[in-house]
């Protein structure tokens, strides 16, 4: 294992000759981003500017924050800084899973706020609701598809699971899910790995994750957010009752801020230990024939994800390509982000082996893309909130992968924060309690390392946890992607 970088050890043969050559012609760019619909950069911040919200980050929380700014409040002056463009990082690098789970699913929030659960769950199927009404209010041409999601067993340990899930579902009256044996799986999606099925109906929306950046970026901007890219933040402090945030060739003084920065370093250092950003990465098929989609099914087009703790995410884009992410997690020594660490042919190599071992009747299907990217993981796998400076700055962290839904609730949350009225998210224990924050380097590092090490022993023997995943699990700590 390479001393700067900590990945999960596949523990599987090397890849075939057909998933090498698979690779041959991918583009190592992310695909949404090629887009020919995406719009050009707005200039960069030069000068002073004054407001009264300032939100730094132009992914999906920043955006959201402003949008929603705006709509409850068109007189508050909104500014938007984003460091590169819209997009660019993680909300437009995402596998375009949109999902109304705030808790990185059901287990989760059981394990960590049983009593509020429910109420959790409705708030999530709300925020969905939510999202898929602004998109529809502002035109956002997005491909949104509220097709759902299936989870799919494919251990045997895998399948009671997934029938309990199912029955606790039902009995918390929280989602439309319905178990499907292994006939009615495949023959929603053939591949012969599959065993079961879990199918959320409603809980779960495809959308293309770049253009919904792009649209909301539009729909700020025609609200009078005044946005500026290129313009990374680079201190915050006090000054006054104020607070001021300088940029390379600039400052901005602001009544409030909130910080939508996620995988990248917090301007609030005391919250920098709660998050640790690691490595995703996915593939991009080239545009299946008719035959080729005939011989695995899919018609309704769900989103699908094995429930594996290294699992694998996949679905279908308007254009009948199959992305295929996940699997990997890497973590690099530091915590540190960095442009050439987007890509990692290693991983490349074994999510191409698992999409020809999970459809073997895809054999010769080629990938156009490989890309990846940095997301904030904490150690409850979901958002944590907080303030600083009085209350003046706000911030949302650590979505592990589910930002592209969260995100939204998240921007209401910081919102209600800054209003500074009780609302019935700011009287969520989720809302108002921290995770356990990581251990300082080169802990960290070694206990991520053993956690990984543990999880792939799990996968390979019955999803049986050992002693050291059974002692993180009462500490409350995690990590995952």
């Amino acid at each position: 294992m390479a001393a700067d970088a900590m990945t999960r050890s596949a523990g599987d043969s090397a890849p075939g000759p057909s998933a090498l050559e698979s690779l041959a012609d991918a583009a190592y760019t992310p695909y949404w981003l090629e887009d020919p619909g995406r719009p050009r950069a707005r200039p960069a911040l030069v000068g002073d500017e004054h407001c009264d919200l300032l939100v730094i980050g132009g992914g999906y929380s920043g955006l959201w924050t402003a949008l929603i700014a705006k709509e409850r409040d068109p007189d508050r002056d909104v500014v938007l800084l984003e460091g590169q463009e819209i997009g660019w990082a993680a909300s437009g690098r995402n596998g375009g899973f949109c999902a109304a789970s705030l808790t990185h699913g059901l287990g989760n929030g059981l394990a960590r706020w049983p009593g509020e659960q429910a109420e959790l769950e409705r708030l999530g199927h709300r925020n969905l609701d939510e999202i898929e009404a602004a998109v529809a209010r502002y035109g956002i041409d997005c491909d949104f598809e509220r097709t759902g999601e299936i989870d799919v067993a494919t251990e045997p340990h895998q399948i009671e699971e997934l029938r309990e899930t199912a029955e606790l579902t039902a009995r918390l009256g929280v989602a439309e899910q319905e178990f499907l044996d292994r006939d009615a799986v495949r023959a929603e999606v053939d591949s012969p790995t599959f065993l079961a099925g879990l199918w959320d109906r409603k809980g779960v929306a495809m959308v293309h994750p770049a253009k919904l950046a792009w649209g909301l970026k539009r729909a700020c901007a025609e609200l009078g957010v005044r946005i500026y890219e290129h313009t990374p933040a680079e201190r915050l402090t006090s000054a006054g009752a104020a607070m001021a945030v300088c940029t390379p060739y600039g400052r901005v003084r602001a009544r409030q801020v909130a910080l939508a920065t996620n995988a990248f370093p917090a301007l609030v250092r005391r919250v920098r230990p709660y998050v640790v950003p690691v490595y995703d990465h996915a593939l991009m098929t080239e545009p299946l024939t008719e035959e080729q989609l005939g011989a695995i099914g899919w018609k309704r087009r769900q989103g699908l994800s094995d429930t594996n703790n290294h699992f694998h995410y996949f679905r279908i884009t308007a254009d009948h390509r199959i992305l295929w992410g996940g699997y990997d997690i890497i973590y690099r020594y530091g915590g540190r982000v960095r442009a050439e660490y987007d890509h990692h042919p290693a991983t490349y190599r074994t999510l191409a082996q698992n999409f020809f071992r999970c459809f073997p009747q895809l054999e010769g299907v080629r990938f156009s893309h490989a890309w990846g990217g940095a997301i904030d993981t904490c150690s409850r796998f979901s958002a944590f909130f907080g303030s600083a400076h009085g209350g003046r700055v706000v911030y949302a962290l650590g979505y592990t992968g589910l930002g592209v839904g969260a995100t939204r609730f998240g921007a209401e949350v910081m919102l209600d924060l800054l209003g500074g009225e009780p609302s019935e998210r700011t009287r969520l224990e989720m809302v108002r309690s921290k995770p356990l924050p990581f251990p300082p380097e080169p802990v960290r590092w070694a206990g991520i390392g053993i956690t990984q090490w543990s999880m792939t022993r799990a996968d390979e023997n019955g999803g049986r946890r050992n002693l050291w995943l059974k002692a993180m699990d009462k500490m409350g700590l995690g990590f995952d992607s």
